[in-house]
């Protein structure tokens, strides 16, 4: 026999539905600001290209084989963390993968060989790839109603570590040598025990949700329009973060080889590309939550190609101020494109994390590799003509359906 809900039972369920939609800011914030510290860690390897491109004498393919290592290290293992945590989350993973990132630091600016330099690099490629999946599942369980804000605070503190690698670069690496990456691994430290504390707030979560099994999917759509979806979604990535392979790893040398600027002055210019990534990160989430995040991605991906065709032609002055709004226009795109594919197949969020995650890291790497052989066969110069065409693939978004309306 069914029993009528009492007002204090009713009470109580209303509590507990406005809990589940509360935003847990303090653990976003640790998150981010872990995920700012694990960045300005990986933000150290292109940052120190220039140091050891001149004392290892390498050439420009070299220099993009090792940010190929570093993103294939990163990469591959994402999907399967996110797969794996899905049925089996794992709290104080983060701290673990910490650990390989402070021993590729350690290696990095100790060792005297290129396939040392290798292998130091996958070391902290590896401990990003246990990072990024369970930390984006951390993130959007403490997101409340605000999936799209929680993400943007998310990846601003990754984009904001990202920006602070060429400054510290400038104001330490380049005056001291390569010996000085030894210092960074007092960030590592702070980071593990962060995540520690993080994945303390995570445990009982972890024993009140079983896995789900099976691949759950949106209602609204077919499996068939929501793989096409996921597709497109993956194509706007790649249009992306070739873009930023570009911008990342060769930035400087285009400023160098085309202003003539010093290694310093050259950084500064990557650090305000990368912050006002970091600025532009925020925007993205919010305005995916109010207007909807197809709009975003229209507006991030071919909203920024003016500015990408114009960067080539611009004299210094205003290669400033392009790098500005190229950064602030794309970098909205991501948290938008990432809870755009979580609500396409909900219930997966590592694996969907650690997809997206994983592609984008690849890509970055091969773009790097590519980019890289395209310099040393062309110029550097002839590098960003070709790239300034990248985000007209974003006419592709018109293939994805509106969620919203959906809903």
């Amino acid at each position: 026999m069914e029993q009528t809900p009492t007002p204090e039972t009713q009470e109580s369920t209303i509590v507990i539905d406005q809990k589940a939609e509360q935003t847990i800011f303090n653990i976003l914030f640790a998150i981010s600001f872990s995920h700012m510290l694990n960045d300005t860690i990986q933000s150290l390897i292109p940052a120190i290209y220039p140091i050891i491109k001149d004392s290892f004498r390498l050439s420009f393919a070299q220099i993009g084989l090792i940010t190929f290592t570093f993103q294939l290290s990163a990469s591959l293992l994402q999907p399967f963390v996110g797969i794996y945590t899905d049925r089996k989350p794992q709290p104080y993973s983060l701290a673990i993968g910490m650990g390989f990132s402070l021993t590729g630091l350690l290696l990095l600016s100790s060792v005297g060989s290129y396939p040392m330099i290798l292998f130091s690099v996958a070391c902290i490629g590896i401990g990003s790839s246990i990072f990024h999946p369970e930390a984006s599942r951390m993130a959007h369980l403490a997101a409340g109603g605000r999936k799209g804000l929680a993400q943007s605070i998310f990846q601003l503190g990754g984009n904001a570590g990202s920006s602070l690698g060429p400054l510290l670069a400038a104001i330490i690496l380049v005056p001291y040598g390569r010996s000085s990456a030894a210092w960074f691994s007092i960030i590592a430290l702070i980071a593990i025990m962060v995540l520690w504390r993080i994945g303390n707030w995570y445990k009982p979560h972890t024993k009140k949700k079983k896995a789900a099994k099976g691949l759950k999917h949106n209602k609204a759509l077919t499996r068939r329009q929501i793989v096409f979806s996921v597709i497109v979604l993956l194509v706007l990535i790649f249009s992306k973060y070739f873009y930023m392979a570009s911008m990342t790893n060769y930035f400087t040398f285009y400023l160098m080889d085309k202003f003539h600027l010093s290694v310093q002055h050259a950084q500064y210019y990557l650090f305000t590309f990368l912050l006002s990534i970091a600025a532009g990160t925020l925007l993205g989430g919010p305005l995916g939550d109010r207007f909807g995040r197809k709009y975003v991605i229209w507006g991030s991906i071919l909203g920024v190609a003016p500015f990408t065709m114009l960067l080539p032609y611009a004299n210094l002055f205003w290669t400033g101020i392009l790098i500005v709004f190229i950064g602030v226009i794309l970098a909205s795109a991501f948290s938008a494109i990432l809870v755009y594919a979580q609500e396409l197949i909900p219930g997966k969020v590592g694996a969907v994390s650690g997809l997206f995650f994983g592609f984008a890291f690849g890509i970055a790497g091969i773009g790097s590799a590519v980019l890289g052989r395209l310099a040393d066969a062309t110029s550097i110069e002839f590098v960003y003509k070709v790239c300034a065409f990248l985000p007209l693939i974003g006419l592709l978004t018109v293939f994805l359906p509106n969620l919203e309306r959906k809903k």
